[in-house]
């Protein structure tokens, strides 16, 4: 099983926006671009909401049936780990591999000769194909990032291993994530950890690497543009060489992940894979949930009520639920409008708060923010906000699908 050349992650914490988020990728392929479907939850995101995996496979098939989507599409164990891959390996396909926990921790001081000595290929100045400039590595910075990431990569394959010995390796896609780490990796740090996935036979299709800059769930962007731009592009660089140097799958690509709402880098990605012929997954950070809460906020009645009580129990629970987010979100307590201010707001206004157009007077990021990692508060609710959204189905759908297609797809691959 071979990953699509372009693919996006979508997130669907209580599983009734399948059908909405299909959309907006026949829009996108009637535009002439073939995007692949991944739907992906992790196992923070069930423990919270109290959902299992199947659940999110049982959604995406619904939908795929209902429209007669006859493309491929896949179903992500996001972010797992060997102690909690388990009851994603029937109804996935699609295997993020998360190993941040072994990032910074030596493998044995074996090993890492090993590997410094069967590698002397990456020592030197590296002239590859479309980089910005020649990588330079020296004996010491391999046995460096030897001793950072080797341990990790053997971890990888571990939970690699396990997983294609109960689904067999032709029926799975390998995603090897190493975003939710203090550091970003360096184009040059990225070469070493693909040669030492290839030590490992990791049949690795997409490696998430973590970029320089912040990645906050749900809102744009913050850094410094002309260096992701230049990193992304030796990045590019770096696995088209790895591939040819190492055998590595000829489909591996970039993942960007939190890549939701990063508008000011879609064009600069958009450039690159159009320059390159280069493929992309981007995972989403969940944002069709707020587009759940925007769409009832826009139904006004008890859609309105609704919303506007999330967020108030959110206000008053602001470290609680930013706790487990903290290096991915920055709330600002002094902007988050107080209770009077939401009473006051009309849906529209409500809405206009938390849809991410950031030229609207009304928008206010943090409250974005926090209502983004507040989704357990509407899991609490039950029934009475699942039946909400069947009730507001047409509305709400119509925000997911566009928020989806206009926001997003149509910035990164047409423009």
């Amino acid at each position: 099983m071979n990953i699509e050349k372009y693919s996006f992650g979508v997130g669907d914490r209580f599983a009734h926006q399948a059908a909405a988020q299909l959309r907006a990728f026949e829009m996108i392929a009637n535009d002439g671009v073939d995007v692949a479907p991944v739907w992906n939850k992790s196992n923070r995101e069930h423990t919270f909401v109290g959902s299992d995996p199947q659940s999110v496979f049982d959604a995406a098939k619904v939908a795929v049936d209902k429209l007669g989507w006859e493309k491929p599409w896949h179903v992500d164990a996001d972010h797992v780990q060997l102690a909690t891959v388990e009851p994603f390996l029937p109804c996935s396909d699609f295997f993020t591999i998360d190993v941040a926990d072994w990032i910074g921790k030596a493998a044995s001081e074996n090993d890492i000769n090993d590997f410094v000595d069967r590698h002397s290929e990456l020592i030197g100045t590296l002239e590859l194909a479309g980089l910005s400039a020649p990588l330079e590595i020296s004996r010491d910075d391999v046995r460096r990032v030897a001793q950072q990431y080797l341990l990790a990569v053997k971890e990888a394959s571990v939970i690699y291993q396990h997983i294609a010995s109960v689904k067999g390796s032709d029926n799975l896609i390998a995603e090897v994530s190493m975003d939710e780490t203090d550091s970003p990796q360096t184009p040059p740090e990225l070469l070493i950890i693909l040669a030492a996935m290839a030590d490992e036979k990791i049949p690795v299709q997409t490696i998430a690497p973590k970029f320089t800059g912040r990645f906050n769930k749900g809102v744009d962007y913050v850094g410094d543009l002309a260096q992701f731009e230049r990193e992304f592009n030796d990045d590019l660089a770096v696995i088209a060489h790895a591939v040819k140097q190492y055998g590595l799958p000829e489909v591996l690509k970039l993942s960007v992940h939190s890549g939701s709402d990063k508008f000011s880098l879609y064009p600069i990605i958009r450039e690159s894979l159009q320059r390159t012929g280069a493929g992309l997954h981007i995972k989403t950070a969940g944002t069709t949930w707020l587009e759940e809460l925007i769409g009832l906020a826009e139904a006004g009645g008890d859609g309105l009520k609704l919303a506007k009580e999330i967020y108030l129990y959110a206000l008053d629970h602001v470290d609680e639920l930013s706790a487990p987010y903290a290096s991915v979100i920055d709330v600002d307590a002094s902007k988050l409008p107080d209770l009077a201010t939401v009473q006051g707001y009309s849906g529209g206004e409500f809405a206009s708060a938390i849809r991410h157009i950031p030229t609207n007077p009304l928008f206010n990021p943090s409250m974005r923010q926090l209502l983004h990692v507040s989704f357990k508060v509407a899991a609490k609710a039950g029934d009475r906000y699942t039946d909400m959204l069947v009730a507001n189905e047409e509305i709400v759908g119509k925000q997911v699908t566009e928020n989806i297609y206009q926001r997003h797809m149509r910035p990164l691959f047409l423009g």
